[in-house]
């Protein structure tokens, strides 16, 4: 197993980079210059670009580091993904694909009965803008879907199920739950197919400046915001005044050097530990040492929870299919640390396999580059599948210790290398009305004395 790090914790996202796809320039907005713009204001411009850069930073890593080619969907093996915060209980596959006005995908799936799965279909801007899956299109056998960008005049076969996509290229994240016959789950996974209706006009992937987790960038990210905004429409409603105080507060710090460092401290000074911040204290509504995020997949007008999405955990899908908990605390409010043994119980009334409807989870990623964590056993996380033990009362007692606690069976056990903070994310697959209603949340992480 490869255990690179998708999903949501607070998290430090890597490496930078962007793809544009031409488009004609969207009519702008007057807003004041950088020398009059106040600092919050140029901060929140920044949190806005940071979260389309963000997506254009995986984009380059998949198209430069990853060899990915368009239109062309890749099988990965459980752990094989190169992002922060996998589900590791699903084997994923992953395509780039573009269309254009005279061009469809069409996706082949399955019958895929007695697990989870979906094909998700996410923007330019980590919104999730589909899922193919048995919930949203009911299926009694295999079926064939098209992927068209919306007004399209493409004419599909009778038997393919249209789907219009915003813009001409879409990210796809197709899970399959692995359960507990894993060659079955692989042979599915490989029978989701792609192929083009024609052959469609994409535009290169372009480079732009990378920056590290460690570093965010200053005001050279308003380097590449003209390329950031032409390249990907933003389809969620009342972006526009951001939009051109981007597009204006680039202009300035292109034309006035003096501007360029004054944004560059307000940059540093201001909007990036501000943003730092936020991770902890805007992530949602939180109880037990747990924070539930309140806006996931479709974030609507609230763009910043939609850079700490992009940020956390790239490609997180929409909570009608998942409720993420992210634990950086344990319930006193100490952070999480390898070296500590914590235990966190469920009572009989209360497991969390009563709560889902297809699985849960937990897993432990490390609190820098937040990536699954490296321990001897190779165990990345607790589930359903895990040969876990329930005490004489009915109760579920999970550990996370360095070394597996004396009395602890060995199944409830998850392995966290010593010395160093992490975070854990807890899963729930088809989360049930009292989950979806905000009512549960995990119980609290206990550390022994």
């Amino acid at each position: 197993m490869r255990p690179h790090a998708a999903l949501l914790t607070v998290t430090v996202a890597a490496l930078l980079s962007a793809c544009a796809h031409k488009q004609e320039p969207h009519k702008q907005e007057p807003v004041p210059s950088a020398s009059t713009t106040a600092d919050q204001d140029v901060a929140d411009a920044y949190v806005y670009l940071l979260g389309r850069l963000l997506v254009l930073r995986q984009e380059q890593v998949d198209f430069q580091k990853e060899r990915f080619r368009w239109n062309e969907m890749r099988h990965r093996d459980v752990g094989g993904v190169s992002w922060a915060n996998p589900n590791l209980d699903v084997v994923y596959s992953e395509a780039w694909i573009g269309v254009d006005e005279r061009t469809c995908m069409v996706f082949s799936v399955p019958l895929i009965k007695g697990r989870y799965y979906t094909v998700q279909f996410l923007n330019g801007w980590g919104e999730t803008v589909a899922n193919i899956n048995q919930r949203n299109y009911p299926q009694r056998a295999a079926a064939r879907y098209g992927l068209c960008l919306k007004g399209a005049s493409v004419q599909l076969q009778p038997d393919v199920r249209r789907i219009d996509l915003p813009g001409k290229t879409a990210r796809v994240l197709a899970r399959v739950e692995i359960g507990k016959n894993r060659k079955q789950a692989v042979q599915l996974q490989r029978q989701i197919q792609i192929r083009m209706t024609g052959t469609p006009r994409i535009d290169p992937v372009p480079a732009t400046p990378a920056f590290a987790n460690t570093r965010l960038p200053g005001v050279e990210a308003f380097d590449s915001a003209a390329l950031a905004l032409d390249s990907e429409p933003d389809i969620n409603p009342g972006m526009e005044p951001l939009q051109a105080r981007v597009r204006q507060i680039a202009a300035d710090v292109a034309a006035n050097p003096a501007q360029r460092e004054r944004i560059d401290r307000v940059i540093r000074d201001k909007a990036i530990p501000q943003f730092m911040q936020s991770l902890t204290t805007e992530i949602g509504t939180a109880r037990n040492g747990w924070a539930r995020p309140m806006d996931v997949g479709q974030y609507g007008s609230d763009y910043k929870a939609r850079t700490r999405t992009n940020f956390a955990g790239i490609w997180a899908n929409t909570a009608q299919e998942v409720v993420y908990f992210q634990g950086v605390t344990d319930g006193e409010g100490g952070r999480l640390n390898g070296t500590n043994t914590y235990t966190m119980t469920f009572p009989k009334a209360d497991l969390p396999a009563a709560h889902v409807r297809y699985f849960w989870s937990v897993i432990a990623v490390d609190a820098v580059k937040f990536r699954v964590m490296e321990n001897p056993k190779k165990r990345y996380l607790l589930n359903k599948e895990s040969r876990l033990q329930y005490g004489s009362d009915g109760s579920l007692t999970l550990y996370f210790a360095p070394e597996k606690p004396s009395g602890a069976p060995d199944g409830n056990w998850l392995p966290t290398p010593g010395g160093q903070d992490y975070h854990l994310t807890f899963r729930t697959y088809g989360p049930d009305a009292v989950v979806s209603g905000g009512n549960w949340y995990p119980p609290p992480m206990v550390r022994a004395q």
